[in-house]
């Protein structure tokens, strides 16, 4: 397992984690006793960073990995979030930023974790209606409080990143960012490099779609948030799937899996980016972490580059 320092804080965190939401919501149902089995067997395999967020479920997914890592504390590095609001059916509610609700959400998450602190806490989507100022001023006050170590922000622009990282040190900006998924290259990385700030590349898979296992619309089941999903829908995902099979053919060439490929080319972009692959099964785990095992030379970036150039994936994010 490779490491890196999380930006402005003393953690050391594995350059792949765990993304946790799948195991809770979304994409499908799963089943408890393997997303278990498949937590505590990222932390043998050498993982320390997993990613979970209150709306997961929601609230189920806190509570899953709190009970899943109980007893290995020590060894995990656990990043929450708050700020997308859901109803006890699910529903969306909006989004929120103010003081009085980052508290709240704070102690609730902790509660569901089993935790004393919370390692990484991320702001999750920036309220457009509270001034970030105050929102990060709310979890600054979290830290001074001991219940939260180090802040982030998930999805923010460069500006307000600038504007957060005023208030408090940012560590940790994540974003979508994969194959089809190249809009951190439009000056979020470049504003994180300049502040060091790490960048957590979340949904490094496209959503899954990169793995090559999604041949299908039909493939997805039927309660799968994917579905609704622009690049997954009619002609796009067509379109979207010839791409896949160009990188397939790549991965084919250098023996591994185009998931591994997708991965390792992530990677490649900077020392400073871990990315979170989301997986529910211990299989799709360890086939993930072979991607650390992969090295990408100048010519096989350029024809990735070239197979899969950026916006080329059709349809938009959401």
């Amino acid at each position: 397992m490779r490491h890196h320092a999380l930006g402005h804080s003393e953690l050391t965190i594995s350059a792949i984690g765990l993304g946790c939401m799948g195991m809770s919501d979304f994409y499908g149902g799963g089943q408890e006793d393997e997303s278990i089995a498949t937590l505590q067997r990222a932390l043998e395999l050498g993982v320390n960073f997993f990613d979970t967020a209150d709306m997961y479920g929601p609230w189920t997914n806190e509570r899953l990995v709190g009970r899943a890592l109980a007893g290995r504390r020590d060894a995990a590095v656990i990043a929450t979030k708050f700020g997308v609001m859901r109803s006890e059916q699910g529903g969306f509610l909006g989004i929120s930023g103010r003081p009085d609700y980052v508290r709240a959400a704070c102690d609730a998450s902790l509660q569901r974790l089993g935790l004393e602190h919370i390692d990484l806490y991320y702001q999750h989507r920036v309220d457009p209606q509270v001034p970030i100022e105050e929102t990060v001023g709310a979890m600054a006050e979290l830290v001074q409080a001991g219940k939260v170590r180090y802040l982030g922000l998930s999805e923010a622009e460069p500006e307000q990143v600038r504007r957060a990282h005023a208030v408090h040190p940012i560590s940790a900006l994540q974003t979508e960012y994969s194959l089809w998924s190249r809009e951190p290259e439009r000056g979020i990385l470049a504003t994180t490099r300049e502040l060091g700030i790490s960048f957590v590349a979340y949904s490094p898979l496209g959503r899954g779609f990169l793995t090559g296992q999604i041949q299908r619309f039909e493939d997805l089941a039927a309660d799968d948030w994917r579905r609704t999903n622009p690049r997954f829908k009619g002609e796009n995902f067509g379109k979207n799937l010839e791409l896949v099979e160009r990188i397939s053919e790549i991965a084919r060439d250098k023996q591994i899996t185009p998931s591994q490929l997708a991965l390792a080319w992530v990677l490649a972009q900077g020392e400073d980016i871990v990315a979170i692959p989301g997986t529910k099964r211990r299989s799709y785990l360890e086939q993930n972490l072979g991607a650390l095992e992969v090295t990408l030379t100048a010519e096989d970036l350029a024809r990735i580059d070239a197979a899969f150039p950026m916006d080329a994936a059709v349809g938009t994010r959401y």
